[in-house]
């Protein structure tokens, strides 16, 4: 219901405003969640704040586990039948409108399988990790390759392995498994940010040091 909701204000805020998709997504998402918490903490009742920010990762039970899986099949599914679409309409809606196709409706698509999937996650993994997931391992992508398709393959990779890292840092640490997944996430990107060889910070005053010495030792 709520997820349907969200949609559906995420869709009116982008059609009616300047505001473009991924702003509409943060504020209609954070605002409805900042709602919950308003009622939550004038109603009185027994839930955990701390599982609803945070997740419980390590307490995840099997109905739980079935119904992402179930669920992130069916989005993955769709996402692989429609992955042409979408890329149009993405990247440019006017040409998909051009060559018929439909930029509202593969608009309202997009957004419906990613309300499903934060909602469905976040009854498991939290707030935070779900916001983290659908941001993090994305722009640390973007950030080394130029090239669509690599980042399909480079964002979930660096989003499994930093999950895989932060619950054994998690363990080893005595420290809250979620939060530890989400900056695992975050040094991954820092990193990223500062050394990559086309876009870091670091990296590419470096590269630009050795073409320079490069080009004085030919010259």
């Amino acid at each position: 219901m709520f997820a349907l909701i969200a949609v559906t204000l995420i869709g009116v805020v982008r059609n009616t405003s300047r505001v473009k998709e991924d702003a509409a997504i943060g504020i209609v998402f954070t605002s409805l969640f900042a709602l919950g918490l308003v009622l939550i903490s004038v109603t009185p009742s027994q839930t955990d704040l701390n599982h609803i920010i945070f997740g419980n990762l390590l307490g995840v039970s099997v109905p739980d586990l079935i119904q992402v899986l179930v669920l992130g099949v069916v989005a993955f599914a769709i996402l692989i039948l429609k992955r042409r679409d979408l890329t149009l309409y993405a990247f440019d809606p006017t040409h998909a409108h051009a060559i018929g196709l439909s930029p509202k409706r593969l608009g309202a698509l997009l957004l419906g399988l990613l309300a499903l999937t934060s909602v469905v996650a976040l009854q498991t993994v939290g707030v935070v990790l779900v916001v983290a997931m659908l941001i993090i391992p994305g722009a640390t992508a973007y950030l080394l390759t130029d090239r669509f398709s690599r980042m399909l393959v480079i964002a979930p990779v660096i989003s499994a392995l930093c999950s895989i890292a932060g619950i054994y840092l998690s363990y080893y640490l005595d420290t809250a498994s979620g939060a530890m997944v989400v900056l695992t996430q975050g040094a991954a990107f820092a990193v990223v940010y500062l050394f990559s060889p086309r876009q870091g910070l670091i990296g590419t005053r470096l590269a630009m040091a050795r073409r320079r010495k490069t080009a004085a030792l030919a010259a």
